[in-house]
């Protein structure tokens, strides 16, 4: 793997992308921003090349010929954390995505301004650590009681409804992932409960007041802007 840069103290983005165009316009926007773009066409090879020398963070397209992108997330997920962030041309993708739990960080849509995508890979990197320039956030320790349907947040107990305490329970049991609304509804409250999307972000809200009131500086369920939530210490 030889990362197309000037500064070998650059951080080395893999695209994984068998559309020539796409690739080299994303390759020359995060150039122009500092990284060391390196472009691979073939799932395999990219997988071959994460295995050995892992690059600081993977832009890896869904639909790829041989070994898709899912395949390669999943694999790549056996061996390493490197940072992936998935790109699909079709937006129905972004639901099977998470829910086949691939271990991706984030996705971007096809069509998409390649200034997002330099935005979101930094924003990744950042939630990475692997950024200088944000000091850590202190790690809340978070306990959680399935006999007692109760919640501790580093030795103090969260005053939560059973609705809450499932909520904050699903987002809790699989850190970083993202919950789509229709998931945070199958899945944490109860079928005889006549819920909207607006009731599910009233009760986030009150989730994150209460966990303010323990950790102020410290923000652990993070919006996902069009999808739903992640919970992310």
């Amino acid at each position: 793997m030889n990362p197309d840069v000037t500064n070998p103290a650059a951080r080395v983005i893999m695209i994984v992308e068998d559309e020539p165009t796409i690739a080299d316009i994303l390759a020359s926007y995060l150039r122009h921003t500092g990284f060391a773009p390196v472009l691979m066409t073939n799932g395999q090879e990219a997988l071959a090349a994460i295995r050995r020398s892992p690059p600081d963070l993977v832009l890896l397209d869904v639909m790829l010929p041989g070994l898709d992108g899912t395949e390669v997330c999943r694999a790549v997920r056996t061996f390493s954390a490197v940072p992936i962030i998935m790109v699909t041309a079709r937006v129905d993708e972004i639901d099977r995505l998470l829910g086949l739990e691939v271990g991706a960080d984030d996705y971007v849509c096809k069509p998409f301004s390649p200034r997002e995508v330099v935005a979101r890979v930094q924003t990744v990197l950042r939630r990475a650590g692997r950024s200088s320039e944000i000091a850590p956030a202190p790690v809340p320790w978070l306990e959680i009681d399935d006999d007692a349907a109760r919640i501790t947040l580093n030795g103090q107990r969260l005053d939560l409804t059973p609705t809450e305490f499932r909520l904050l329970r699903l987002l809790a049991s699989r850190p970083g992932r993202v919950y789509s609304r229709g998931q945070i509804l199958d899945l944490a409250y109860l079928q005889d409960q006549d819920v909207s999307d607006r009731i599910i972000d009233s009760h986030v809200k009150n989730i994150r007041k209460k966990i303010a009131a323990i950790l102020p500086e410290v923000e652990v369920i993070h919006s996902v802007y069009g999808i739903g939530y992640r919970y992310e210490a």
